[in-house]
């Protein structure tokens, strides 16, 4: 019986001995995981209230954008029509004038010169 409890005696205290060791490693890594999750937080609490302000500004600008080039595009389209009237006016006057020019293809044979 000497030697079985020797046995006992010794493998539990190595048990407990290790199960200790995993233990502080455990807590150690906890610590750690917490520190990260701490700064991760306040890491994206400190971006989000940084770009709020810059975020209202792009939301101003662009509707001050919008604003504008939908001015822009009126009146262009405006002039567009204006021009396309005034073409059409033009050939109704003077049909004897053409308002448009021959196109060549690239692929048509050069005529050739009757001299």
């Amino acid at each position: 019986m000497g030697v079985s409890s020797f046995f006992k005696n010794l493998f539990g205290k190595a048990l407990v001995s290790t199960n200790e060791e995993i233990g502080i490693q455990t807590e150690e890594k906890a610590s750690y995981l917490e520190k990260a999750e701490t700064f991760a937080e306040e890491t994206f609490s400190k971006a989000k209230d940084a770009s709020e302000p810059i975020l209202e500004d792009v939301v101003e600008y662009a509707s001050q954008a919008k604003d504008i080039v939908s001015e822009y595009v009126e009146k262009a389209t405006h002039t567009i029509n204006d021009i396309i009237d005034s073409v059409k006016e033009a050939n109704e006057e003077d049909e004897s004038k053409p308002i448009y020019n021959k196109v060549v293809d690239d692929n048509e044979e050069p005529i050739a010169s009757a001299d």
